[in-house]
């Protein structure tokens, strides 16, 4: 049986997922364009009493900058200096080798750091792999071994369906994918006819409240993005002022951040090591060192940290030493249970890393009531509240505590801190 020991979203290697890597530095003559432009604040001037509003451009705040991630991030980086640096991929655009270029192609989809990759010669397609649906497309140059562009690549990082399944977990509404006139990636529905860029509508008897933005579909062309939510369900999130909903908002995104961090890719992870046979057998002989190597087998593969026990006694303890969101698990060999173990798919830099890009959040995380562990803000931030204002170097912030687990147990007090104005 498994238990949650806590609840939570992000991630340091996956889709937002998606593996986050040390940033590279990208390929000679690459270039990264199509960022999401916002329109005009729809909400200029309004009062306070446009809860659903106010809610519906948070979220567009949030929303583009997930989408960006997909523009220019270091998982973009990562994936044009794969590209740029592949010299099998290099060698068959020189050669012309379509064959070849095919197989690069597919080779580089293969590491995960990309869902797309068109490579091209003279204007002509040479090789086309991965998913043809997706999103923020990236363009760059090939580059001969003297320097000279010998071939051109439109690649992504964002599958639609990829980028549409985070959406809908952050905004937890519906999401419209609409290029022209219709929905793509089997997207909410919206009514035929030309939208304005943000308002609401009435489907199946439900009233919606709904924002948008400009995007770009690969590997070429724009859609729009649009974010629904029911004006009922945005009632928890209403403040007195049009600030306090923001930042009403914002905290529950930045509370779904650190939830899926235990949530469905944890519980990916739990099923992985209840069934590594390697672990099993270890743990079935209560042998140490072969714990261990069974345990660094199954790290680095979106695992960050796991303890294991048998028999009431510690066997092995592999991984960094500031995580969060542990979940604990049983294991079992022959239906006989051999031992326990502790999980976390994340640690409190990839916590503060997500914060910070996706959302614009300032992290500070205290172990033990009062030792500072991880520290976004900047040095000496002082004594900062549980809640409320906080001024720091000039800038405005209200804080939120968000009460979290440290790795194998205890509490971890995280102190998140929202820019006052918000952008």
């Amino acid at each position: 049986m498994i238990s949650r020991v806590a609840v939570t979203f992000s991630a340091r290697r996956a889709a937002i997922p998606l593996a986050l890597l040390a940033a590279f530095t990208a390929g000679c003559g690459s270039s990264v364009g199509g960022s999401a432009t916002a329109d005009p604040d729809p909400l200029a001037g309004r009062s306070s009493s446009a809860c659903p509003a106010v809610v519906l451009d948070a979220l567009r705040h949030v929303a583009m900058r997930v989408y960006n991630e997909g523009v220019s991030s270091e998982r973009t980086a990562a994936a044009v200096h794969f590209i740029t640096r592949s010299s099998a991929l290099r060698e068959a655009v020189q050669r012309g080798d379509s064959g070849a270029a095919h197989a690069a192609a597919q080779a580089l989809i293969a590491t995960g750091h990309m869902t797309s990759l068109t490579v091209l010669r003279d204007g002509k397609t040479l090789a086309d792999a991965g998913s043809p649906n997706a999103l923020a497309p990236l363009r760059g140059s090939i580059l001969g071994v003297a320097g000279a562009p010998v071939g051109s690549f439109v690649t992504s990082v964002w599958a639609d369906d990829g980028f549409l399944a985070e959406m809908q977990g952050v905004a937890e509404g519906d999401v419209a994918l609409r290029k022209g006139s219709h929905s793509i990636a089997g997207s909410f529905t919206l009514p035929s006819g030309e939208l304005p860029p943000a308002g609401t509508l009435t489907e199946h008897g439900v009233a919606f409240q709904y924002t948008s933005f400009p995007a770009a579909v690969y590997p070429s062309g724009s859609l729009r993005v649009y974010l629904l939510r029911s004006v009922g369900s945005t009632t928890g999130l209403c403040g007195r002022t049009a600030q306090d909903t923001l930042v009403n908002t914002i905290s529950r995104i930045a509370r779904l951040i650190y939830a899926g961090e235990a949530g469905h890719r944890a519980l990916i992870q739990v099923h992985r090591v209840q069934h590594d046979p390697a672990l099993l057998s270890a743990v079935a002989r209560r042998d140490p060192a072969a714990t261990r190597t069974a345990i660094e087998g199954l790290l680095n593969q979106h695992i960050v940290r796991l303890r294991v026990s048998a028999g009431g006694r510690l066997l092995s303890d592999v991984g960094g030493p500031y995580v969060l969101a542990p979940v604990d698990g049983a294991l079992r060999l022959h239906g006989k249970q051999t031992g326990n173990f502790v999980l976390s798919i994340q640690d409190d830099e990839g916590y503060l890393r997500l914060t910070k890009r996706l959302a614009g959040l300032r992290v500070l995380m205290y172990m033990r009531g009062s030792k500072l562990v991880k520290n976004s803000l900047g040095p000496e931030p002082g004594a900062v509240p549980a809640s409320g204002r906080y001024q720091y170097r000039g800038r405005t912030f209200q804080v939120f505590t968000l009460n979290a687990h440290a790795f194998p147990s205890g509490p971890l007090r995280i102190s998140v801190l929202i820019p006052i104005p918000y952008s």
